[in-house]
């Protein structure tokens, strides 16, 4: 994924069961963003000899190239109380299986360019999806008053991708060769729970 957009940041949210015996397992899923793009020749064909793209007014126009994208998981894993303020606290691994997307999006809210309108966009735009796993190891800490609840780690998500537009109009080519995506970064969160009947099963986003 670096070579196509460099550092990226994610947003997510999820809701996952802990049981009694300590195995962890839920949903979770995942915004993907950033405003770096390194893709080659991106809207090389609308380019002027001066190095301007151009409106419908024949003007100097901006365009910001964006990544956009999504994970979706199911995961399963242990919590294992070896370290923490309680039995409920302690390393987390877990593992997934899900789907994940993404594209450039090209913003030019202030010009029209008839180029990068309505369908014309998906010449462009770079859509690639396909599955997906992931992998988490990180520390998982609930407090004895139930307040401070947090976890944070290592994550990894490792996706079998393809490119889903026909062609690119800026390049003239076929986009539709398979793809592996690696996603490898920091993730932390916080934690709210839901207590059932017993405070030995929680369940939490």
């Amino acid at each position: 994924m670096a070579d196509r957009f460099g550092a990226n940041l994610a947003l997510g949210i999820g809701f996952h069961i802990k049981s009694k015996t300590n195995f962890f397992y839920g949903i979770k899923g995942t915004y993907l963003f950033g405003n770096r793009v390194l893709e080659p020749g991106l809207m090389q064909n609308l380019y002027t000899e001066q190095g301007e793209i151009l409106d419908s007014q024949g003007l100097p126009a901006i365009v910001a190239a964006q990544e956009r994208g999504y994970h979706l998981s199911a995961n399963f894993g242990k919590l294992l109380p070896v370290i923490g303020p309680n039995d409920n606290s302690g390393i987390l691994i877990y593992g997934g299986l899900g789907f994940m997307q993404h594209k450039i999006r090209l913003e030019h809210q202030e010009t029209t360019i008839p180029q990068l309108e309505g369908e014309y966009m998906k010449g462009y735009d770079r859509l690639t999806n396909g599955l997906a796993i992931n992998q988490f190891v990180g520390y998982f800490n609930m407090s004895n008053n139930k307040l401070v609840n947090f976890y944070f780690g290592l994550e990894a998500i490792e996706g079998w991708t393809q490119g889903r537009r026909n062609f690119n109009f800026d390049t003239g080519e076929i986009d539709n060769e398979p793809r592996f995506d690696m996603l490898l970064g920091v993730r932390a969160g916080w934690v709210l729970h839901l207590y059932q009947r017993s405070a030995a099963d929680f369940y939490f986003d």
